[in-house]
């Protein structure tokens, strides 16, 4: 197959780079080897990928581009200046309208966890759509049941009732309805850079303004982030937790519903919640009557690599846990798993969710757990993900504008500062920085309040390959400032 090198003089001259093979009837994907950044004047190479997407035939990215405008929510958003047309994925990588592939970064925002289009995946949804695509809950179906068992076996202590949403908003919003009616308070706890949803009560818990609009949120207190960079303790843990007392005693009624975290901050911009916070948070709210939730939406499935669970690598068991995105690898689903005895509640009235549970949602899910266990995906998320961290870090000792590596597996956060002193956010830099990493061929999300934190969290099947070719870019980005 022929090698293909992909420089930004390629990819900013008028020339088509993929014009003579389109012209032989057939797109192959660059394929070079190892990359190598020895040369100053060299760009980084993609690693070498045996695939060729099939030949797209669709709208061309300014066709899709004034079709959004004219038909979709103006609240729309997309990423870097001249918008990319993703039309074909295969496990780490994705590939443009013209054929290009890049490396995927970003995961969809931490939901694709096996790898784009797994065969696994793919057949367990082709075949459970030729049974049957949907009927209703109502009748039995041993998708559902298979999943909900199967996932009910990855969680720890009595956690093993599930209920299934569409999302994770779904999920939050679910959850923090079952800790009010089971405790029968309605304050909730949350954190300060937090997300967790959309709808009227999760955006309540959310405490991003730049994510809230002006509407009626009530019943949700937002306590100091345990952030051990910005926050005002660094990493003591334990005096952040001092505010989620104080906060019940002067803010509540001395009872709350609950308290509900992420163990890895992902919209925040991939923050890990300080050592020993969330033992003393705990406690805390058990003696305040309430339920501890945890969301498990972005960071959990295996993606920390250490454990399948975030929560777990902080030491607790939370009473109920929000999940979505990685356990579809892509499909809508959600889920909320919680004890059989705060389970009841929801049968005080009628509970019911027409897509939730839906059999090819399920069986998708179901999949994705066999694929993670089969190909030991949480292994390669902590030995790939502890490498490209320590590259990254390794960066942090060239590139002044890094401030702070963090997370852990393959949820990881690099925050570009002006001033690393007073911590001056690089809001405009890290656009620049993005653009020429899309440049030469990979994809990277950003968040945090201010904009400024790269969000790494590619597909779980991510090797140490990918991983040189994303800091090498990204050196040679940076290098480009």
């Amino acid at each position: 197959m022929q090698r293909l090198v992909t420089s930004t003089s390629l990819l900013r001259s008028a020339k088509d780079p993929f014009s003579r093979l389109r012209a032989r009837g057939r797109w192959f994907s660059p394929m070079p080897e190892h990359a190598a950044t020895g040369s100053k004047n060299e760009d980084p190479v993609l690693p070498r990928f045996d695939y060729s997407p099939p030949r797209y035939t669709g709208p061309t990215a300014e066709e899709i581009v004034r079709k959004r405008k004219e038909f979709l929510s103006p609240s729309m958003f997309y990423l870097y200046k001249k918008p990319l047309n993703i039309v074909h994925g295969k496990m780490q990588y994705l590939f443009d309208e013209n054929g290009r592939r890049y490396l995927d970064g970003f995961g969809g925002i931490a939901t694709v966890s096996c790898g784009h289009g797994h065969p696994d995946v793919v057949q367990a949804i082709l075949n459970q759509t030729n049974n049957i695509q949907h009927s209703t809950i109502l009748y039995l179906n041993h998708a559902i049941a298979d999943f909900a068992e199967a996932l009910a076996s990855k969680m720890p202590g009595d956690l093993k009732v599930v209920f299934f949403t569409n999302s994770g908003t779904e999920a939050n919003e679910l959850a923090m309805m079952i800790a009010r009616l089971y405790t029968g308070c309605q304050d909730v706890i949350s954190l300060r850079n937090a997300y967790h949803g959309n709808a009227a009560g999760t955006m309540g818990a959310t405490a991003m303004c730049n994510w809230k609009f002006n509407v009626v949120q009530s019943g949700v207190h937002h306590t100091q982030n345990p952030d051990p960079y910005r926050g005002a303790f660094g990493s003591d843990g334990e005096k952040y937790a001092k505010d989620v007392e104080d906060l019940i005693r002067f803010g509540t009624s001395g009872h709350v519903a609950g308290f509900i975290f992420e163990a890895i901050q992902g919209v925040g911009g991939i923050v890990e919640l300080a050592p020993n916070y969330l033992t003393s948070v705990y406690s805390t709210i058990k003696k305040a009557g309430g339920l501890v939730i945890a969301d498990e939406v972005q960071c959990g499935v295996a993606r920390t690599g250490s454990n399948f669970w975030g929560f777990q690598n902080h030491g607790i068991v939370p009473d109920i846990v929000t999940m979505a995105k990685g356990i579809g690898n892509g499909i809508p689903l959600g889920a909320v798993v919680t004890t059989p005895e705060i389970a009841t509640v929801l049968t005080r009235r009628n509970y019911f969710n027409t897509f939730g549970g839906n059999p090819v949602s399920t069986a998708a899910g179901h999949a994705v757990l066999k694929v993670i266990e089969k190909e030991k995906l949480q292994e390669n998320a902590h030995v790939v993900g502890s490498y490209l961290k320590e590259r990254l870090c390794s960066l942090k000792d060239k590139h002044e504008i890094i401030g702070d590596v963090r997370g852990r597996g393959l949820i990881l956060g690099v925050e570009l500062v002006t001033d690393r002193k007073s911590k001056t956010p690089a809001s405009a830099e890290i656009l620049e920085v993005m653009d020429n990493m899309k440049d030469l061929g990979v994809l990277i999300g950003k968040g945090g309040f201010y904009g400024n934190v790269f969000r790494v969290t590619p597909p779980l099947c991510f090797n140490k390959q990918d991983a040189d070719f994303l800091v090498d870019v990204m050196d040679y980005s940076m290098s480009k400032l």
